[in-house]
């Protein structure tokens, strides 16, 4: 936690209130830990009424990986085991739990066959013995940063770069490829289930010989025969205007039988950060817009798809409300929203759409050591969370802003966010060594830093109509250990968030429940 330096504010409108919530918690055993330095990588229910986590660990004098510390919890957040898995040769990609099985996938370039490959490490949860498995691989020279997903700025220039997306369920997931070899380029996507049995492949030169693809977000029929993405296609060789952005903004469909496209382009509009949602026949796309060629955000977007023509059939824009602009800036002039990422959404029982998104990027900086050296330093910003609620047809119910400044160039799982919704409100949960909140010219409240290490935590809901209340609900002086609150397990069949909390040589699991 030392590492992790936050500066978080949060300024809610004088209709805000301290009050009770439908929210309890209760504290597991704290354990002593002997990997002081670890990640958390995966939590998961454990398919025998319990939960597993999977932490990546470092040593060393300059620190490095070691490995994976796998630990299983019973109901009752007891400790009933725990796996040193000394694998540190690929790097990690995604885990999740399937029928009992833990599964690792880590990606990897073997310099003797000269290729990138996708491997899929499996044990069953209760009895650990892992088997490894490679899923896919491909020839091409090694290049630097060949595997990754940046928000705002792809390289397609290296040769090679490849992304793995699940959707939201997590039922199956989708490997992009784009591979260039001098003139040539193929640019490929697999479609995979969870038991990493390849369900189909295709190729889309013909789309890609104008525009790169980067793609964004992932949604999958039941039976897995189609794929929606989201991404971004940036265009190769086209002049551009001043006013002309670079890329545009498209939906997808691919399967076995082929491909279709649909981009959001039309004057003064330019759509931003589009989240999939499959909904019987159709495919409802929400997110934001800009109304000029940079990444200024102006309002909401909301779009209806056709899913078997793939034909736009609805779209309504919904400039941010007065009452947004006022929760996020108050009374200053200069008010510009950008670098929104999605982070969770949800459909309510009547259809309604709850989504919610921060600010995110990243900056560089340089800093003098004691040894007189100058480093540069890789910091991640996670600033204010964004939440809307649509009708099921995209008018707009409401839209608010939580504002928030976080900053961290450590583990980030303490810093950001999580959210929950049940009976039409969202709850959102910080972790902040701030007291009480402060009323700031009679308008606005905003939580200080405050100066002891303990971590309360904090629950801002957002109610069917949008008013905002808030709580602490958990005491830094209680709880001890921060919590790493944006990498909870969450429970919708027990209406529960399962945390855990770490600093140093101590360790818990924290259950919220509803």
């Amino acid at each position: 936690m030392k590492n992790l330096i936050v500066y978080l504010t949060l300024f809610l409108t004088v209709m805000v209130t301290a009050q009770e919530m439908p929210i309890t918690y209760s504290f597991g055993e704290k354990y002593n830990d002997r990997h002081r330095y670890s990640n958390l990588v995966t939590i998961a229910e454990d398919g025998d009424n319990g939960y597993i986590l999977v932490r990546s660990y470092f040593q060393g004098l300059i620190l490095k990986p070691k490995g994976y510390l796998i630990e299983r919890y019973d109901k009752d957040l007891n400790l009933i085991s725990e796996y040193n898995y000394k694998f540190r040769d690929m790097q990690f990609i995604d885990g999740f739990v399937k029928n009992g099985t833990l599964n690792l996938i880590f990606f990897n370039y073997d310099y003797n066959k000269g290729q990138y490959e996708y491997w899929v490490h499996k044990t069953a949860t209760t009895n650990m013995n892992f088997t490894t498995e490679r899923f896919y691989s491909i020839e091409t020279k090694v290049v630097e940063g060949a595997y990754g997903k940046n928000y705002y700025n792809r390289n397609f220039n290296n040769g090679f770069s490849t992304t793995l997306l699940f959707n939201r369920d997590r039922t199956g997931f989708v490997i992009s490829t784009d591979h260039a070899k001098g003139k040539e380029e193929n640019h490929t996507l697999h479609m995979f289930d969870t038991s990493f049995k390849k369900r189909w492949e295709v190729d889309f030169d013909t789309e890609a010989e104008e525009k790169n693809y980067a793609f964004e977000q992932l949604a999958l029929s039941d039976d897995l025969s189609e794929a929606y993405l989201i991404g971004k296609a940036y265009f190769k060789k086209r002049r551009f205007k001043v006013d002309e952005r670079k890329y545009q903004y498209e939906l997808m469909k691919v399967g076995p039988t082929g491909i279709q496209t649909q981009d959001f382009t039309q004057p003064g509009i330019y759509p931003e950060a589009l989240y999939p949602i499959l909904e019987g026949n159709v495919v409802k796309c929400v997110g934001f817009y800009a109304d000029r060629k940079d990444n200024r955000y102006n309002g909401i977007s909301f779009y209806e798809v056709d899913k078997n023509a793939l034909a736009l059939t609805n779209q309504k824009h919904h400039p941010f409300t007065e009452d947004f602009m006022f929760d996020k800036f108050g009374r200053e002039d200069n008010r510009v929203i950008k670098n929104l990422v999605f982070k969770g959404v949800d459909i309510t029982e009547e259809g309604n759409i709850l989504f919610n998104a921060e600010e995110y990027f990243v900056t560089n900086s340089m800093y003098r050591t004691g040894a007189g050296q100058r480093m540069q330093v890789e910091r991640f910003h996670y600033n204010d969370i964004m939440s809307a609620k649509l009708k099921a047809n995209g008018d707009l119910i409401w839209v608010r802003n939580v504002n928030k400044s976080e900053v961290t160039q450590g583990d980030e799982a303490y810093a950001s966010y999580s959210s929950f919704s049940k009976d039409g409100t969202t709850y959102f949960f910080i972790c902040t060594a701030a007291e009480n909140p402060q009323l700031i010219n009679n308008e606005r409240m905003i939580f200080k830093q405050g100066l002891t290490q303990n971590r309360n935590v904090f629950t801002i809901s957002l109610d069917a109509q949008g008013k905002m209340t808030y709580k602490k609900i958990i005491d830094g002086k209680e709880a001890r250990l921060p919590l790493m609150v944006s990498m909870p397990f969450t429970s919708k069949k027990d209406d529960a968030m399962l945390f855990y909390a770490k600093r140093g040589s101590k360790k818990q699991l924290v259950k919220v429940a509803f």
